[in-house]
């Protein structure tokens, strides 16, 4: 799903939003969970799961091509956990799972 789909898709199951409203709607809320996780805090969604921040250490690492080492910076990853409900929705059978709105084909 994209970010248009989705927009697309709470249009369609909130009548009496505008598209505009809805694209403010999920432009703020990736905008506040983006950063939060820029700050190093944990962004959790019951149900869903949780984002967080991991920090790689430097290392050496090795060029493919020539083999020769080079230095790996450190840098902050972004990581996602699923939360319960989600795992357990999404390894339902195949008979029970209900296409979702604006779902690729």
């Amino acid at each position: 799903m994209t970010r248009s789909e989705l927009i697309a898709g709470l249009v369609e199951d909130n009548p009496h939003l505008t598209i505009a409203d809805v694209e403010r709607i999920v432009s703020t809320l990736f905008d506040e969970m983006t950063g939060a996780l820029a700050r190093g805090e944990r962004v959790e969604l019951r149900g869903f799961g949780a984002f967080t921040v991991k920090r790689r250490a430097a290392r050496m690492g090795r060029n493919p091509r020539t083999g020769q080492s080079v230095s790996v910076e450190q840098k902050a990853v972004p990581f996602f956990k699923a939360g319960k409900e989600l795992r357990e929705r999404v390894n339902r059978p195949t008979a029970t799972k209900k296409k979702s709105v604006g779902a690729r084909p």
